[in-house]
């Protein structure tokens, strides 16, 4: 049984949404809806308009996505 890796893109945060939700862009035309991961919740990572993220994405639904690292 194969596993299947998730996507590692970098994206910027277009705007804030209630529940820790965040609509994303990806490559400029691309978009997706982005929580934060756990470890950023439990550090109080802040994040607003403008900023550039990594994300994580499963091959199988590309439009939704997980921050997992904010770059900037």
């Amino acid at each position: 049984m194969q596993s299947e890796k998730a996507l590692e893109l970098e994206g910027t945060i277009m705007a804030v949404l209630p529940g820790t939700m965040f609509r994303v862009t990806v490559a400029k035309e691309h978009l997706v809806l982005a929580h934060i991961s756990g470890k950023m919740r439990k550090r109080w990572i802040r994040l607003t308009v403008g900023d550039r993220v990594k994300l994580e994405m499963s091959p199988y639904d590309t439009s939704k996505a997980r921050i997992v690292y904010r770059l900037g």
